[in-house]
């Protein structure tokens, strides 16, 4: 934790940067239990009236051919994709503050193929993950407020595989070290 906001990620090798730099932070592991459980476990710890927020860095998969490998984006909008019952949109309460947004598709498979990108997209979602709409569904339950960002690191498609992902995830990292850097310095050493 820094100060009252807490700092997660899915996976270490997308908290690399901040690791090195000595950044307090959660990692809760891949996969809509590990977030809940290890989030839930981590706000109940802290005290949820003792956080002003919860902020989540990492990683996604981009559905949209308007999403780039190049940006951070901070969600505003989070569904579940592999769900066979319609889920609530969630929306997440922490303030906006950067420049770009993104509704994000949760599932617990990494994206691979065109026909499950294809599905994702026509929920509206432009990038998809596997832990995001875990860590909103906690926080609003417990009334933290939520900011995700996160940056595509892949365009989840058939090309992609999770060998991708290990090769890039560490230029992920400083991409999301300087976004915070520059909008949420106070995070930082």
């Amino acid at each position: 934790m820094t100060g009252s906001t807490l700092l997660v990620f899915a996976h270490a090798d997308e908290a690399e940067c901040f690791i090195e730099a000595g950044v307090p932070h959660l990692i809760t592991g891949v996969g809509k239990i590990n977030a809940t459980l290890n989030l839930t476990q981590a706000i109940l710890e802290a005290g949820p009236e003792n956080l002003e927020r919860v902020v989540v860095l990492g990683t996604a998969g981009a559905i949209s051919d308007e999403a780039r490998l190049d940006t951070v984006y901070q969600v505003d909008a989070v569904v579940q994709h592999d769900y066979s019952l319609p889920s609530p949109k969630v929306m997440p309460a922490g303030a906006i503050i950067a420049p770009n947004t993104a509704a994000i598709a949760t599932g617990d498979v990494f994206v691979q193929n065109d026909s499950q990108r294809e599905n994702i997209a026509a929920l509206g979602a432009s990038i998809v993950d596997m832990e995001s709409y875990a860590y909103a569904v906690v926080c609003e339950k417990l009334r933290v407020p939520l900011q995700l960002f996160k940056v595509p690191s892949d365009f989840a498609d058939s090309s992609t595989t999770q060998d991708e992902w290990d090769g890039v995830v560490l230029s992920k990292s400083r991409q999301l070290y300087e976004f915070v850097a520059e909008f949420m310095p106070e995070l930082l050493p």
